[in-house]
């Protein structure tokens, strides 16, 4: 499968500690692609999040990758490479030890095992698939490779769909993952990945039901939504930002999603 772990390999082999932090700080060497945007500017920077899990039964599907998990993955590469390790095992081994982790973990298991996700895999919980069962999930993001607005984290602005540099690396990059993956479920986090993920799949001829779209995104912001979607919070101690029809919907939807697979 295509990636570009390879071109950049040399790269990272040879920048030194100072050099990786500016590249990191500010992209240069790394730097994929750029575009301006109104009177901001898009960047594109590369990190080693190329690897795919061709075994993997469910894609948990984030945004981007930020900065720190940019970081990560670039010295986890760079110290495997320099160890000798081959572009192959580099590689995998970055992807995976800058990959979904920390507390928004556990918010995500929640959610998973509250709507029957564990049942449909045949797990417990949803908890094994960061242990002994990581070899059937596959993490990724709906832009693959870091993306900065103006030197900042991307956090969903400007649309990924309306921006025509970003809809190309989606339709570039993930849609080559969802369809070397035709038999995955795909969990999108949050409303604007959703959104991208749900046009990908249909652009791509892939199955609706197969992605299952509609949880809070696990991030503390969404403490609140977690919890009423868990059903740890009752809908009359809700504050107003908080709309209860939307998640209740969303929560029905998943579980009859859910229903039709494990049938």
């Amino acid at each position: 499968m295509e990636n570009l772990f390879s071109q950049f390999a040399p790269v990272l082999r040879d920048v030194s500690d100072t050099e990786l932090a500016a590249e990191t700080a500010s992209p240069q060497r790394l730097l994929i692609d750029s575009a301006p945007h109104g009177q901001k500017r898009l960047d594109v920077a590369y990190a080693p999040f190329d690897h795919v899990n061709m075994a993997a039964d469910i894609v948990i599907v984030g945004l981007t990758p930020g900065r720190q998990q940019m970081r990560n993955a670039l010295m986890e590469a760079r110290r495997l490479l320099r160890q000798g390790r081959s572009e192959a095992e580099a590689m995998e081994a970055a992807k995976v030890f800058a990959s979904f982790s920390g507390p928004m973990r556990a918010k995500l298991v929640a959610m998973l095992d509250s709507i029957g996700v564990n049942r449909l895999l045949g797990l417990q919980s949803t908890g094994s698939l960061w242990n002994g069962d990581a070899r059937r999930v596959h993490f990724t993001s709906a832009l693959r490779y870091p993306v900065f607005v103006d030197g900042a984290n991307y956090s969903g602005m400007p649309s990924i769909l309306s921006t025509p540099l970003l809809r190309a690396h989606l339709m570039k990059w993930f849609a080559m993952e969802m369809h070397s993956l035709p038999n995955a479920i795909f969990v999108p986090l949050g409303p604007k990945v959703a959104e991208a993920v749900e046009v990908v799949a249909q652009e791509r001829g892939v199955d609706q039901e197969r992605v299952l779209a509609g949880l809070p995104h696990p991030s503390g912001a969404n403490a609140e939504r977690i919890a009423f979607f868990l059903g740890r919070k009752d809908r009359a101690d809700l504050s107003a930002k908080v709309v209860p029809e939307r998640l209740l919907a969303a929560r029905a939807a998943l579980e009859t999603k859910i229903g039709i697979l494990v049938d």
